[in-house]
């Protein structure tokens, strides 16, 4: 009986360090076949072309593919709950913005903690919001929509990326402050709340750069302010919306990479090495700037502490805004 007690024990640690050592190999491989990159939004906005853009990079610099899988819907929380479910095995990444900070103020239920649930690996760019308008709405600047909006209150309506996102927080803000009333209508992304505001569906609407630069060249929307405290380099004609006479309306979305909680330390730091190198690579940096945003090079830890200080600012931002997702 003994000797089979000591077969059993024997087995049991050899099967134990077979399957510790196979870890390690996993860890030590990392990444020896194809990446999920998953997106919140519908194809054609901000974070689905920052996911598209750091994907590319990150291809030859690890070595293996980077598939960017697009899970639109519910303010992007589709798609964290469900990398927040995925093995932390590396191989399930969630390309996220601001919308993870705002979201856990504004929906009361969540399936996911936004801290717990995952593990920072990468800030690599944040953008400002650009105020966009229909070009037939006969306004030609932020003043003009604002005397338009208390002119005809209850006829505007502004469109957004979707509930939770910093368009619908800019836009719910600028309510306040401009003490006008404009219905949200929430898309499923940047590039559809963009089609709504060029076909007169929507008003106007709030929207990072990268989104917007080219329909506003063409003329197909018109950009009346911008979300930042100084003029941004890729747009320097158009005012900041404190010079437009809004004040407080600093409104910017982050583009970062996180895992799920539990992924292997050694993991998020081969991943956050590859996007630090992607982002500081001269020509990738100026793509970056050309599309409208601020390029970013910080470790997990930054990234960690930083999304704890905009969880708590964008809770007073909801609370000061009165948004809600219904």
């Amino acid at each position: 009986m003994k000797f089979l007690s000591s077969i059993a024990a024997g087995t049991l640690g050899l099967a134990l360090g077979i399957g510790s050592a196979h870890a390690q190999s996993s860890v030590a491989n990392y990444p020896d076949h194809p990446i999920k990159l998953v997106v919140g939004y519908a194809p054609g906005g901000g974070n689905d072309v920052a996911a598209r853009l750091i994907a590319k990079e990150l291809t030859p610099i690890l070595h293996q593919t980077i598939v960017v899988e697009n899970r639109p819907g519910a303010g992007t929380n589709i798609a964290a709950s469900f990398v927040a479910r995925s093995a932390p095995d590396g191989y399930t990444l969630s390309l996220s913005s601001t919308a993870l900070a705002v979201n856990v103020t504004l929906y009361p239920k969540l399936d996911y903690d936004a801290v717990k649930d995952f593990e920072p690996i990468a800030i690599f760019a944040e953008a400002p919001n650009l105020l966009i308008v229909n070009p037939k709405l006969p306004v030609n600047s932020v003043a003009d929509l604002v005397a338009y909006g208390k002119k005809h209150p209850g006829k505007l309506n502004f469109s957004s990326a979707g509930s939770g996102s910093t368009q619908h927080l800019a836009g719910e803000l600028f309510k306040t402050k401009a003490g006008i009333t404009a219905t949200h209508v929430p898309y499923k992304g940047s590039a559809p709340s963009l089609t709504a505001v060029i076909s007169g569906e929507s008003d106007f609407t709030f929207v990072n750069i990268p989104s917007s630069k080219q329909l506003i060249e063409s003329g197909q929307v018109k950009a009346l302010a911008i979300t930042s405290a100084k003029r941004f380099p890729a747009v320097p004609t158009i005012p900041t919306m404190a010079e437009a006479g809004i004040q407080g309306m600093e409104v910017a979305t982050w583009y970062s990479i996180l895992a799920p909680a539990g992924t292997p330390r050694p993991i998020i730091d081969k991943l956050n090495k590859a996007v630090n190198q992607a982002v500081s690579k001269p020509e990738f940096r100026k793509q970056l700037e050309d599309l409208g945003t601020a390029p970013m090079t910080e470790s997990p830890e930054y990234f960690k502490k930083f999304l704890g200080e905009e969880i708590v600012r964008w809770r007073e931002i909801v609370q000061q805004s009165h948004a809600t997702v219904n």
